[in-house]
C-alpha cells in the first residue's frame, strides 16, 4: 500500500476519534483536518472516503465488531474503537485491498496511537471480523 494511503488512514483515525469524542459534524471535522493539517503527502480522497464511510456506516460496522468483543463497545478504548471501525470499514467495503494489508495497517495505527497492548487487541478482533467478512480470502491465505 502506498504511504499516502497509510497517512490517510492515520489522519482518518484521528478524525474519527474526534467525532467519537465530540459528536461534531463529520463534514466539519474532515474539512478542518484538510485545512489545518499537512495533507500534501496524504491521499485526501481516500481520507474523505474513510472518514465519511465509517460515520455513515457506524451502526453496521459496530454490528460486525461487537460479537467479538470481550466488553461493551463503549468500554473499548476510544482510539482502539476508532481503529476497529476503520479496519472493519475497509474489510467490508474495500475488497480491492487484501485483508492482511488492512489488519497490518490497523495494527500499526494501534501501535502509534493506542495503549501498550492495544495493537494485540485490534489484531485479535480484526482477525475474527476478517474471517467472517472475507472467509474465502482468509481460508485461501491459510492453505
Amino acid at each position: 500500500m502506498s504511504s499516502k494511503r497509510s497517512r490517510a488512514r492515520s489522519r482518518a483515525v484521528q478524525a474519527i476519534y474526534q467525532w467519537q469524542m465530540t459528536g461534531q459534524d463529520i463534514g466539519d471535522i474532515s474539512n478542518h483536518f484538510v485545512a489545518e493539517h499537512p495533507m500534501m503527502r496524504v491521499d485526501v480522497t481516500y481520507f474523505q472516503e474513510l472518514v465519511h464511510g465509517v460515520v455513515d456506516k457506524v451502526y453496521a460496522l459496530d454490528d460486525e465488531i461487537v460479537p467479538f468483543l470481550d466488553r461493551e463497545l463503549q468500554a473499548v478504548d476510544p482510539v482502539e474503537r476508532a481503529i476497529l471501525r476503520l479496519g472493519t470499514y475497509e474489510l467490508a467495503q474495500r475488497l480491492d485491498i487484501p485483508y492482511r494489508v488492512i489488519i497490518n495497517e490497523s495494527v500499526e495505527l494501534a501501535k502509534s496511537f493506542g495503549g501498550e497492548a492495544g495493537h494485540k487487541y485490534v489484531n485479535s478482533i480484526l482477525d475474527k471480523v476478517a474471517l467472517k467478512l472475507r472467509n474465502t480470502e482468509v481460508a485461501a491465505a491459510r492453505r
